[in-house]
């Protein structure tokens, strides 16, 4: 049996400037799951244009005038989540963050610096002392929300994007996010004060693989993820 729903990603929801977020993109084929799964992005989702989003036999895919943006597959985000900082020293960290000397991508929904409060999400993860991290403080506004009143999966998703790019050897490169694999723990409501905190996990050629998670403010888990950034090629000449 196929279900089909349209969707748009409205431009406020980019990462590039033509794009979305990869992070949201991906939040809202997960969210469709309804279970953990890694997303793998296929091409740049565009914006502002109806995408179809298709369930067939288990199978996810978001989908382009027949053309795969994003398909889904199973996965429990098995991963080792360190020990939170606490919010002083996420506050403390995202003062460091690198993006506001150098952005590649300065109006990303996530992580510009260019987003106003209410518009963006501000998520700035600068490195945490020598604990070979980022974080960032992060406080979700009302408009996040969704029917049950809490903050809606997409943009969880999105939350843990961008500071495993910041937590990678990659900072200040291009590279995109090529997949991404994210669990949500329990539900968060806007106004609750957050810690991101963003790791890296290894790399290999072109592929860099991190881990992010988001805690409450008393330390516990909200969310994590996994996710690999691949280094784009520089162009001839370059």
């Amino acid at each position: 049996m196929t279900s089909r729903s349209t969707i748009v990603i409205d431009a406020r929801y980019r990462g590039p400037p033509d794009s979305g977020n990869g992070g949201y993109v991906c939040g809202i084929v997960g969210a469709a799951a309804g279970l953990p799964v890694a997303v793998r992005l296929k091409r740049p989702p565009p914006l502002d244009l109806p995408l179809e989003l298709t369930e067939s036999d288990g199978a996810l895919q978001l989908l382009r005038d027949h053309e795969i943006v994003a398909e889904a597959r199973p996965d429990a985000v098995d991963i080792d989540v360190p020990t939170p900082p606490s919010h002083a020293e996420a506050i403390a960290a995202s003062l460091g963050y690198m993006g506001f000397v150098e952005h590649v991508f300065p109006t990303c929904f996530v992580c510009g610096p260019r987003r106003p409060a209410g518009d963006g999400l501000r998520i700035f993860a600068g490195p945490l002392g020598d604990r070979r991290m980022v974080a960032a403080p992060w406080t979700p506004d009302q408009s996040l929300v969704g029917p049950d009143g809490t903050i809606r999966p997409e943009f969880l998703w999105a939350a843990l994007d961008c500071p495993g790019y910041f937590a990678t050897p990659l900072a200040g490169r291009m590279a995109l996010l090529g997949e991404m694999a994210a669990a949500v723990s329990r539900p968060l409501r806007p106004g609750e004060a957050c810690v991101v905190l963003g790791w890296r996990r290894h790399s290999q050629g072109r592929k860099h693989y991190s881990g992010t998670a988001i805690f409450d403010r008393g330390g516990a888990l909200v969310a994590r993820a996994s996710a690999t950034w691949i280094e784009l090629k520089p162009p001839p000449g370059g």
